[in-house]
């Protein structure tokens, strides 16, 4: 089995770990906070860093590109302000790279999405090469399992669910679907 991890700003990191998580051959998913250069950051205090989730996962059964697809359909790519109800910068959202061939792929993807037609705004998804990923604190992890009554009322009043449900009918709508 060869592990790798990436980093995904998908707004609130409760989401995004509870997402990704559901990924076959994903490990692991750890929310924390990536970005910044110096620092140690807390919840109350992470200025200069974006709420983050460090994916771990097996190689052979998922690739990079499957899991940036995979996030791309489960945020709204085309909001640079923040994702949904939580605002400022460290909500928004980027993908973070380790090398070249990374970078490549997030690349394409961003063009073949903003390409798609789903979207009438641009795509504002950054990507950024990866830094610094500090974990959270340890309440924040598995939140959505922890707290399932506080995070599913969270995440159906932030307009999440309906947004990537939305999407999706385009999607099927419009029979647009990634390129493999």
């Amino acid at each position: 089995m060869e592990n790798n991890n990436a980093i995904f700003a998908g707004g609130c990191f409760w989401c995004t770990e509870s997402d990704l998580k559901k990924v076959e051959g994903v490990i692991n998913a750890i929310s924390g906070y990536a970005g910044a250069k110096e620092g140690s950051p807390t919840y109350e205090n992470h200025g200069g860093y974006r709420e983050a989730t460090k994916v771990v996962y097996d190689a052979q059964k998922v690739t990079f590109k499957k899991l940036c697809q995979f996030f791309l359909d489960h945020i709204d790519p085309t909001d640079a302000g923040g994702q949904f109800h939580d605002r400022g910068d460290s909500y928004k959202t980027a993908i973070y790279y380790k090398n070249e061939e990374e970078k490549s792929v997030a690349e394409s993807l961003i063009k073949e999405l903003s390409d798609s037609g789903i979207y009438e705004k641009p795509i504002a998804v950054e990507i950024l090469p990866e830094g610094m990923f500090y974990n959270a604190e340890e309440y924040h992890q598995e939140y959505a399992k922890k707290n399932p009554v506080h995070y599913g009322a969270y995440r159906a009043a932030s307009g999440r669910e309906d947004f990537v449900a939305r999407v999706c009918q385009i999607r099927e709508e419009k029979k647009i679907n990634w390129k493999d």
